[in-house]
């Protein structure tokens, strides 16, 4: 009786979660008319593929693209770089005022982004790096909670392994390159399918931090297409199935790491 139930359940979560995807595919195939009826319409008539070629046409969407992969990568790979290594150095190392640096740290993720926002903003103002990729990445090259993840997966790591590697005479970046990060490759895929989705998707810092349409990423440049009287409901469903896209293949690509890590994580 329950497996049936459970079967239930989850089916039923699942077409709540399958159903908006599959009529935003279906909106950004329609003709703008279609979208304005008083009926939804579930399946169009005459799929307009049309509309994604639209984009381009009304508004700079290549630059939209670009950028968006720029930065979304730049942070990425930024925190691939740095967070393991500083999660690495609090777990493994011993050195004053450890514990009390990260709970420090720690205390940063409850700290609202709106708080930080301005003074980041007036920073970025003062270096003269507003509507540049500077100015967009600069501000999230490291984040507390790729750091306390890292942290949390390198510390069971038993210490046997570091302290041979040292009396082999291997030095501080060998044993990190070569013993700590083949051991994380779960992790290290978690911190950047979250960091990549995070920042691919991100909308408020890109659209206080840029100025002009050709700095814009995706999520604010869709704002393009809805005005204060009237939205282009068609294109902007063809630009958020642009923007879905990405995320969905590398989440294809990185799925046996991601739930591996995940489990790994909990269990550690």
């Amino acid at each position: 009786m329950r497996k049936p139930l459970l079967y239930t359940l989850l089916a039923l979560a699942c077409l709540m979660t399958v159903v908006p995807l599959l009529y935003m595919v279906s909106l950004s195939l329609q003709t703008e008319a279609e979208t304005l009826s008083a009926n939804a319409v579930l399946v169009p008539d005459s799929p307009q593929w049309g509309n994604y070629a639209e984009l381009f046409v009304r508004a700079p969407f290549g630059n939209f693209i670009v950028n968006s992969l720029v930065v979304a990568g730049a942070i990425t790979l930024a925190h691939l770089l740095f967070d393991p290594l500083v999660g690495y150095v609090f777990a493994k190392f011993r050195f004053p005022l450890r514990n009390t640096l990260f709970v420090a740290l720690l205390a940063t993720l409850m700290v609202p982004f709106f708080v930080r926002m301005i003074p980041l903003y007036v920073l970025m103002a003062t270096m003269g790096w507003l509507d540049t990729y500077q100015g967009l990445i600069t501000p999230f090259l490291m984040d507390a909670f790729g750091i306390f993840l890292m942290r949390q997966f390198i510390q069971p790591i038993p210490d046997d392994l570091i302290s041979a590697a040292r009396i082999d005479g291997a030095s501080e970046l060998r044993i990190y390159r070569s013993v700590i990060l083949p051991q994380t490759r779960p992790a290290l895929a978690v911190l950047g399918l979250f960091t990549f989705v995070f920042q691919w998707n991100e909308f408020l810092w890109p659209l206080v931090a840029t100025t002009t349409p050709e700095m814009r990423t995706i999520p604010v440049g869709l704002t393009l297409f809805n005005q204060e009287y009237f939205t282009l409901w068609h294109l902007t469903a063809a630009g958020s199935v642009i923007l879905f896209v990405p995320t969905a293949i590398l989440f294809v690509f990185t799925q046996r790491y991601f739930v591996r890590g995940i489990a790994l994580t909990g269990i550690k």
